[in-house]
């Protein structure tokens, strides 16, 4: 989580320079330091998500935008990792976390459901999430990043895109595809090899050397 916030940390100094050390956190638990306003976004050809923004309730906006972009996953608009935590006490929701974080610190974020997908990873449209390609993902944050610069909250002007794990290949398009819109990227656990191997990686080669090395203690 430290790597995260240093990135976060960045983008205050990105856009607000050394001015960013001026501002105060209101860490009192009976003030509300966070607004929140729930959106629907139209993905095109029936296709719609749910999306949320928070901005601050503290400063005077508009504030700076910043548009966040999923990893894999059926994810939620929260990132919520259920499949992976399933007898945790609670599912860590990464991108609601980044939310919360940039929001108590000047910025306005939108966050939204990849298509097909619902609250708590679940699949609401089997078919919607399952034909889902790269560039349907693209376009989609293309709009849910059109969706962030028409809010009141936020200024047009000052907009950054953060992209996590698979995200990070999207992120950047996103950005080169709208270069007068998006003048931050931060790409967190970002994709340095073909998307393909890191999944083989991640779901076959390192479990099976950790059943190996750990699990098969008789060989």
């Amino acid at each position: 989580m430290i790597p995260t916030i240093l990135f976060l940390g960045a983008i205050s100094f990105l856009v607000y320079g050394t001015s960013a050390a001026n501002f105060t956190v209101y860490a009192q638990s009976y003030l509300q330091t966070i607004k929140y306003r729930n959106l629907v976004i139209d993905l095109g050809n029936g296709v719609k998500t749910n999306a949320q923004l928070t901005y601050p309730t503290i400063g005077k906006g508009p504030f700076p935008g910043v548009l966040l972009i999923h990893g894999s996953g059926a994810n939620d608009k929260n990132e919520t990792l259920g499949h992976v935590y399933k007898n945790g006490p609670k599912p860590p929701t990464l991108l609601w976390q980044i939310a919360q974080y940039l929001s108590e610190r000047g910025f306005a974020v939108l966050r939204y459901d990849k298509r097909g997908v619902g609250g708590n990873y679940t699949i609401l449209d089997s078919n919607v999430w399952g034909n889902a390609t790269a560039n349907d993902l693209i376009q989609d944050g293309k709009k849910a990043l059109n969706v962030l610069v028409q809010q009141p909250e936020v200024d047009s002007q000052r907009i950054s895109v953060i992209g996590h794990s698979e995200g990070t290949l999207y992120a950047p398009r996103i950005a080169i595809d709208n270069p007068t819109k998006v003048k931050n990227i931060v790409l967190i656990a970002t994709l340095a090899q073909n998307a393909s191997v890191s999944e083989y990686n991640l779901d076959v080669s390192l479990p099976s050397e950790y059943a190996t090395k750990v699990l098969d203690k008789n060989k």
